[in-house]
């Protein structure tokens, strides 16, 4: 592979992981809006503690904190944190065979952005003890509040 093109499939993947990235925790604020959860966004370590660089090397480059009270959906916590699957929705029509498969083009910047933008899709693994334990969440934040 030249390298010129290389170099062009690592802007791409690294271009599209941040969008991904955001769109990703924008997924998880719209759905606890949705359920009229207050919640905070903090980008790059924006929480006490945690520094810019140890964020990035960490990989803790975003996170949506929901403002839990007792009377917040289970269900709607839930859901918020499966959002983030909504972003294999433009790939419905690939599945369906209604548009070409990016990866099977094998233009490297399409398998580039297709890779990062799928990767984003997928719930962390807070995300999937959040879906599991939603309940004790709010129940301790309850017991905290009152």
């Amino acid at each position: 592979m030249d390298p010129l093109v290389l170099l062009g499939a690592v802007v791409v993947l690294f271009l599209t992981l941040c969008l991904g990235t955001i769109v990703h925790e924008h997924a998880h604020a719209l759905a606890l809006r949705a359920f009229d959860v207050d919640y905070r966004i903090d980008w790059l370590g924006g929480r006490d503690g945690i520094g810019r660089l140890r964020a990035g090397v960490l990989g803790t480059w975003a996170s949506v904190t929901p403002r839990l009270s007792g009377d917040t959906s289970v269900i709607g916590i839930r859901l918020a944190a499966l959002m983030p699957l909504t972003l294999t929705l433009p790939f419905v029509p690939v599945a369906l065979g209604i548009v070409p498969d990016p990866i099977s083009t094998g233009n490297p910047y399409a398998i580039a952005a297709t890779g990062a933008w799928l990767a984003c899709a997928l719930p962390s693994p807070q995300d999937f003890s959040t879906v599991w334990y939603a309940h004790r969440l709010v129940d301790e934040r309850a017991t905290v509040v009152e």
